[in-house]
């Protein structure tokens, strides 16, 4: 998977759908005209918000941007859709605002074991992607890849001003390399060994980043995360 395009990750989502058991599917029938504000979906400033809308059935799911309080429809966001996403219903997907209500980062569970993370800047009432590495690339040296067997994880965003923010990954992979965990030295321990020749890695890194000129961000300081329990995830 591409981890440049957006911070998505394929990992267990708990996080973004705390209310929602992870094998279930939360669906939703929404109306011709009904555009339903996903958790955390309201600007700090109150005055746009992101809204979830379907067509009967469940097809054609988008995310909106609106302007509030007239709650109108502005602008749809690029990368969420049925190509990507589990669930219909609008508090499956959450939002994080920047404090000056111009960036957001929207997560939601694209499988029903995989959380996916979007940033977004909001400019002249237009939401456009913005880009950066993973921490995991990072750390490992590549993205997260169609083959990697992930168990569980959690990615997170945290604004600290209106430029930014602190990123977390944690993940759990399942692999037959035993030295898989060494390489990646205080980020990652081995939490569990199994038959066959198996250890279920724990991955976990915490970074401050910051975002750039071409709508990017770039990581200014990396560091271990930590780890521990991940039912508490």
């Amino acid at each position: 998977m591409q981890l440049r395009h957006a911070i998505s990750i394929l990992v267990a989502a708990l996080v973004a759908c705390a209310a929602t058991p992870a094998g279930a599917t939360a669906e939703y029938d929404y109306g011709a005209d009904e555009y339903v504000i996903i958790d955390g979906g309201l600007s700090r400033d109150t005055r746009t918000s992101l809204a979830a809308h379907a067509d009967p059935g469940g097809g054609n799911f988008h995310v909106w941007l609106m302007a509030e309080p007239a709650h109108r429809k502005v602008a749809m966001l690029d990368a969420i859709g049925d190509d990507n996403n589990l669930d219909t219903k609008a508090n499956a997907y959450h939002a994080e605002w920047s404090t000056d209500s111009r960036h957001v980062a929207v997560s939601w569970r694209r499988e029903r074991h995989a959380l996916q993370l979007n940033l977004y800047v909001i400019e002249k009432d237009r939401p456009h992607l913005i880009t950066g590495p993973s921490l995991f690339h990072d750390v490992a040296g590549r993205d997260i890849g169609k083959d990697d067997d992930i168990r569980r994880g959690s990615p997170s965003i945290e604004w600290r001003t209106a430029n930014r923010f602190v990123l977390r990954e944690r993940m759990l992979l399942m692999t037959t390399d035993a030295g898989f965990a060494g390489r990646l030295g205080r980020f990652a321990r081995i939490a569990e060994r199994h038959e066959g020749g198996r250890f279920l890695v724990e991955f976990s890194a915490v970074a401050d980043c910051v975002l750039a000129a071409g709508r990017r961000y770039r990581i200014a300081a990396l560091r271990p995360g930590p780890f521990g329990d991940a039912d508490g995830w």
